[in-house]
């Protein structure tokens, strides 16, 4: 076709440019009901404002079946209608573009990076057992880290894992975290920032002795600071920070990812608009609530000790609490982690009987389990609560909120397109054509036009959206969409096994019907793919059977 693959953002840009008002008027359309007669629409309403009369130029209506662009969707005729201006999209064309050659969000160019980020996660360097509320924030950390690769930007996370403690519960959650040798490295910057704290106004030495707590070398008044450099949205209850060696190390170990972060083009970013005037890389603290406090401290201090423009950058990136409902006593992550296995485990004995027993299902188990968690923990937007109900009745392999559905429904998938290579190996069903040769005009169902529009078609948008850092207008915190992903493979997941139970994808072997059998296949293994790259940025792999 010659035309890139389409996108929504660059459709409503063309449709709203076609009427000649700034405002933005069309919206798309995502509902099954409202679908089967529009697409796009502009709301009554929103053209009254915008024209007399809510009268629209007739030319401008005339010129929309001609709307042309590298993204643009291929449009219909523009009808006016009581809920105001509405246009369907030429279905088998887009099914055409959407499935061809250009079906998928073009990767970054090898190398090319759009800018850095270093992911900043202190629940990791506590001494204490991890507990569920840490581990909110250490796999939002994961997430947003692979959501920012699929972008093009650097990411580097902080701190390093070191053998001081175990890691277990993190490499049985899949989760990527580099591991260090403790920070030897980092001796020398370590002195540097001392030398800094002595020479500060607003730092004190502390010599050892009576009244002195342990390990404390200089007591810093943050207040003073924080008033003098008119900072806004830190705490006002900052005041005298004890600064011990171990405090020093951790912000030696935040320098050294910074300075080691490679930024090519930094004013292109973009995750992270706040870094739109600057040749640094930013630095983002993911927290949980209970951490918030020391983590605002510990970014006056650095501050500073080291005013350089990338200390000016610290955002912090804030998850609510994890309340755990009727707990005996304080659970632990691991703890958390096999009840869960366990909870999994008889959950599918229920759906699939004694052969969950088997050795090969093991495997099965443990991605159920972290694709449980994973949902659990990032499908709610960061800043609210989550509740954890440790019953055995919690978790279900049924239920159309979970990973495990999710993860059932990719493995649907996996199964049908084995059944259809057995069958073409067997001389049933021909191979399936190239794409240029398939009949995209015999996908009428409903459900096929709402795969294809609220799923493949917004994807690369909905992965730009989750890995979007908008900086406040004021203050320090900032949002993340990062439940964004969770919650379009729930409704896909519904969508598609909607679909799948009321569509037989693989009919009985005639001629007749290979058209539409090799149309309907293409589109799945669009949708399968969708699946896997969504699932890539939550370390799940996808299951080939459940």
């Amino acid at each position: 076709m010659g035309e890139g693959r389409p996108g929504v953002a660059a459709t409503l840009r063309a449709l709203n440019g076609a009427l000649g008002r700034p405002a933005p008027l069309w919206v798309k359309e995502s509902g099954a009901r409202n679908l089967r007669h529009r697409d796009f629409l502009a709301p009554r309403a929103a053209l009254s404002a915008a024209f007399p009369g809510g009268q629209v130029p007739p030319e401008a209506v005339l010129a929309v079946p001609s709307l042309r662009g590298p993204a643009v969707l291929p449009l219909g005729v523009c009808r006016q209608t009581p809920a105001g201006l509405a246009v369907q999209v030429q279905r088998p064309e887009a099914f055409q573009r959407l499935l061809g050659p250009l079906s998928g969000p073009p990767p970054p160019a090898a190398g090319a990076r759009t800018g850095c980020v270093v992911l900043h996660c202190p629940a990791l360097r506590g001494r204490a057992a991890l507990r569920p509320r840490h581990l909110r924030s250490v796999l939002m950390a994961d997430h947003l880290a692979q959501l920012l690769r699929a972008q093009g930007v650097g990411v580097r996370l902080v701190p390093a894992l070191t053998e001081e403690r175990s890691w277990d519960v993190l490499r049985q959650l899949r989760i990527c975290w580099p591991s260090g040798s403790g920070g030897s490295s980092l001796t020398d910057a370590v002195s540097a920032l001392k030398a800094a704290l002595g020479r500060c106004t607003c730092a004190a030495a502390c010599e050892q002795g009576p009244g002195t707590a342990e390990g404390v070398i200089f007591k810093v008044h943050l207040k003073s600071f924080v008033e003098q450099q008119g900072l806004v949205g830190y705490d006002p209850n900052l005041d005298l920070l004890l600064v011990t060696e171990g405090t020093l190390w951790s912000l030696a170990e935040l320098q050294e990812a910074v300075l080691q972060c490679p930024v090519s083009d930094p004013p292109a970013l973009p995750a992270s608009r706040f870094l739109s005037q600057s040749s640094c890389c930013s630095i983002i603290h993911v927290v949980n609530c209970e951490e918030e406090f020391q983590q605002q401290q510990m970014d006056v201090l650095w501050r500073i000790l080291d005013p350089g423009a990338y200390t000016a950058l610290q955002k912090h990136l804030v998850c609510g609490p994890v309340k755990v409902t009727n707990p005996s006593s304080p659970i632990g992550a691991d703890q958390y982690f096999q009840l869960r296995k366990r909870q999994m485990f008889e959950a599918s004995m229920i759906k699939y009987g004694e052969v969950v027993q088997d050795e090969a299902w093991a495997e099965v188990i443990d991605t159920l389990t972290v694709a449980a968690i994973r949902f659990e923990m990032l499908s709610t937007a960061h800043r609210s609560q989550i509740t954890l109900d440790l019953e055995n009745n919690s978790i279900s392999t049924k239920g159309t909120k979970s990973g495990a559905f999710v993860m059932y429904n990719c493995a649907r998938l996996a199964t049908l397109f084995d059944t259809f290579q057995r069958a073409v190996e067997r001389g049933t069903y021909p191979p399936l054509p190239p794409v240029s040769e398939l009949n995209f005009s015999c996908l009428r169902e409903e459900g096929e036009w709402l795969l294809l529009f609220n799923y493949l078609l917004p994807f690369p948008e909905v992965l730009q959206q989750a890995a979007q850092l908008p900086p406040p207008s004021k203050g320090i915190r900032i949002s993340a969409n990062t439940e964004t992903v969770c919650k379009f493979l729930i409704q896909l997941s519904m969508d598609f096994s909607s679909y799948y139970n009321r569509v037989h994808v693989l009919g009985e072997p005639f001629p007749h019907l290979f058209d539409q059998m090799f149309a309907r296949l293409q589109l799945l293994g669009a949708v399968r793919d969708v699946f896997h790259s969504a699932l890539a940025t939550l370390h799940l792999p996808p299951l080939s059977q459940i």
